[in-house]
């Protein structure tokens, strides 16, 4: 595992009127990791996520990637540098096919991304792209189904596809199993991992389901009343006294003591 700080904040903080949505966050992001962030609803959570991609400003603070300061970046500008998002509720065009979906977002950071009536010819790598990516995500044999008739679970993957089409580095999910059916669940967080175990990814993930986030994540930060609470591996996290009053309850206390 590198050591390497991909994503950094710095005093991050964001004020909508009177209400403090996130209170002065520092967090390092190390590269090639499966990073959590974790905390009850009102926690600060997603907001930290559009501040991260461009999707919101700061009141004050940076975000660094790769020791570049995006700060003031926009949402297309993040994703042309490598960072990836994804949001609570499913994102697809769902008039198009599962690939052309995939083929439009490849498309989107590519060179022709303005140029949608050339001929189908200069399109080919992004076809080509777009079929790889439906075999990662197990999507190849619906590839010519139009998107809106998925099932939620193969939406879901369909939007991991997406993120998935321009290979960015970091990629920022934001509650993906959201709606999905329980047996629904491991087989997208496999895929999730399988991606950033290949060793060229880096996760940042938001997620309610804590079965999946201490079975995956390599550093958890809990948020709460948008400061960091505490922040280590899933042991550290769980067996955190403050971290279990605040947030995880007596399930995770009771695996703690377990251990």
């Amino acid at each position: 595992m590198t050591t390497d700080i991909i994503l950094e904040t710095q005093q991050l903080r964001r004020e909508f009127g009177a209400l403090v949505a996130v209170d002065n966050v520092s967090v390092k992001i190390r590269a090639h990791t499966f990073h959590s962030i974790i905390g009850p609803n009102g926690a600060g959570k997603t907001t930290f996520f559009n501040l991260l991609s461009g999707n919101l400003k700061p009141t004050s603070g940076r975000v660094l990637f790769k020791g570049r300061d995006i700060t003031h970046l926009p949402l297309h500008r993040t994703a042309h540098l490598g960072i990836g998002r994804s949001f609570q509720i499913t994102n697809i065009f769902p008039n198009l096919t599962v690939l052309e979906n995939i083929r439009l977002a490849a498309q989107a950071l590519g060179r022709d991304n303005f140029h949608f009536w050339r001929r189908a010819h200069h399109f080919r790598r992004y076809e080509e792209r777009a079929a790889a990516v439906l075999e990662q995500v197990g999507l190849a044999k619906r590839a010519d189904t139009p998107a809106r008739t998925l099932p939620h679970g193969d939406q879901r993957k369909l939007e991991l596809g997406m993120l998935l089409a321009p290979d960015p580095e970091v990629l920022l999910l934001d509650e993906p199993t959201a709606g999905m059916a329980t047996e629904q669940v491991p087989e997208l967080i496999d895929l999730i991992q399988s991606f950033q175990a290949a060793g060229n990814k880096t996760v940042l993930l938001v997620e309610h389901n804590m079965n999946v986030v201490m079975s995956v994540s390599d550093v958890i930060t809990v948020m709460h009343y948008g400061q960091v609470l505490a922040e280590g591996t899933p042991s550290d996290v769980t067996a955190n006294e403050v971290v279990q009053e605040a947030y995880l309850g007596t399930l995770y206390g009771d695996v703690a003591a377990e251990k």
